[in-house]
């Protein structure tokens, strides 16, 4: 990263549109690290940035809003630090990237293995769109 580069998180990285979902739902493919679910594709139509990512707890498993909220925050949070690692990569491969990431335990975790877990994700999609 760059000195003067801010590491933010747009609403243009954001996967809000429903057609990218239910495509990635019907014809993603599916890796797990250690805290999550991630289920990618490389959409066939232009998104307004490199990569967007949808953050899911399930309300199952976490009853209370308050706990959800709390950890889509930390993987906000440990994306947003980590992301120009992959944003790199897809600017040298020339791709775009679209993908969900599923928190898949039953404990709340501490921000470090939430780190940890995403920067392992990264890494994994970095493997499989270098195949």
């Amino acid at each position: 990263m760059n000195q003067g580069e801010r590491q933010t998180f747009g609403k243009n990285e954001r996967l809000c549109s429903t057609r990218i979902i239910e495509g990635i739902f019907d014809k993603g493919k599916i890796l797990h690290t250690s805290l999550f679910k991630v289920i990618w594709i490389v959409p066939e139509t232009a998104i307004p940035a490199r990569a967007q990512i949808a953050f899911m707890v399930p309300k199952k498993i976490f009853r209370n809003a308050v706990t959800r909220n709390l950890i889509r925050r930390r993987m906000r949070e440990a994306y947003r630090v980590q992301k120009q690692i992959l944003y790199h990569f897809l600017e040298e491969k020339q791709i775009s990237l679209a993908f969900v990431l599923i928190y898949r335990k039953t404990d709340v975790p501490d921000y470090g293995s939430v780190y940890r877990s995403v920067g392992e994700a990264i890494d994994k999609l970095r493997v499989y769109l270098d195949t």
